[in-house]
């Protein structure tokens, strides 16, 4: 795929940017959603077009505990994990404005919601179950797919966190479509969220 020009690159762009920016304030972009979503793609090309770090919380969770997250969760188990994540994510959110991509199950911690709402705005990416599986099995590094049946595992994990995801400030629908594209309505709502809640604030 060849690098088209950001939308932060253009001078309509760039003070889109900088408003959203400056609306944001000190705090973080969080991308929620189920494996396969996009949240890194489409985190990476957000952070770009505002001009703000990119973390990936399960990166940043290999790098401190120094194994990867299969590792982790054959070792200790989902809940060990999940609180080492809850953790690092708490950090990430105190580290001032940037965009941070979730393991699937993080926005599921309530702690970790409370954190978010407090520290940052949370995005969504919400995309049907035929896209999440073309996408993950074409990788098996799914510690929770490792199932005799993984679209069964996908179906039960989209019943249990759909609901909990709704929650989320913003919801973008993805589908194949470009990164480009995607992140591009993701920018636009983001835009708009921030613009209203600066409203809001602004009312007597």
């Amino acid at each position: 795929m060849t690098d088209e020009p950001l939308t932060g690159e253009t001078d309509a762009g760039a003070d889109r940017a900088g408003t959203a920016r400056e609306r944001l304030g000190g705090r973080a972009i969080v991308f929620v959603g189920l494996m396969g979503a996009g949240k890194t793609a489409i985190g990476r090309r957000l952070a770009q077009m505002l001009d703000l770090p990119f973390v990936d919380s399960d990166h940043e969770i290999e790098a401190v505990s120094r194994m990867t997250v299969p590792e982790l969760f054959e070792r200790y188990g989902e809940p060990e994990f999940r609180a080492l994540e809850q953790r690092v994510i708490g950090r990430l959110l105190r580290e001032g404005p940037r965009v941070v991509s979730t393991g699937g199950g993080a926005f599921m911690n309530a702690q970790t919601r409370e954190a978010v709402a407090e520290h940052g705005v949370s995005i969504w990416l919400k995309a049907g179950l035929d896209l999440l599986m073309d996408r993950v099995s074409k990788n098996q590094n799914r510690p929770l797919l490792k199932a005799p049946i993984p679209r069964g595992v996908m179906e039960r994990l989209m019943a249990e966190r759909y609901p909990v995801y709704a929650l989320a400030d913003i919801t973008v629908e993805t589908r194949d479509a470009t990164r480009e594209i995607i992140a591009e309505e993701t920018f636009r709502s983001l835009s708009d969220h921030l613009e209203r809640r600066a409203r809001e604030r602004a009312e007597p």
